[in-house]
């Protein structure tokens, strides 16, 4: 009997207009940046907060997410909290940002910087 390998779906889905906001990021990127990462640091009202940085080294335990643009990782210890989420970039005349749809959140505070789990 053959064995079936199943490719595991992305802790989280990026939209086009994420993929291309972090292709420019990583076209602007410092020297030595091999991608950017996601994760979710304690912060804020609520508790956990989104942060995307650039990153110069792996870490293996990272989910590793290969976009059009370049990789893009998740934090190991935030993958919990994002799974079947979205990341979407926004902009309009007033505000620019990543943003999240994530079915795990419980709540989020006043300002929308910060989420509960």
């Amino acid at each position: 009997m053959a064995t079936t390998i199943r490719e595991i779906p992305a802790a989280l889905t990026l939209t086009d207009s994420a993929n291309t906001r972090i292709a420019n990021l990583l076209a602007k990127a410092p020297e030595g940046t091999i991608g950017v990462k996601l994760s979710t640091p304690q912060r804020g009202c609520s508790g956990l907060a989104y942060s995307v940085d650039y990153i110069s080294e792996a870490d293996p335990m990272d989910e590793k997410i290969v976009t059009p643009g370049g990789d893009f990782y998740v934090d190991a210890a935030s993958v919990l909290y994002l799974i079947g989420s979205t990341m979407d970039w926004k902009e309009d005349d007033f505000t620019a940002g990543f943003v999240f749809d994530n079915p795990n959140a419980t709540g989020s505070c006043g300002c929308g910087e910060s989420f509960t789990v």
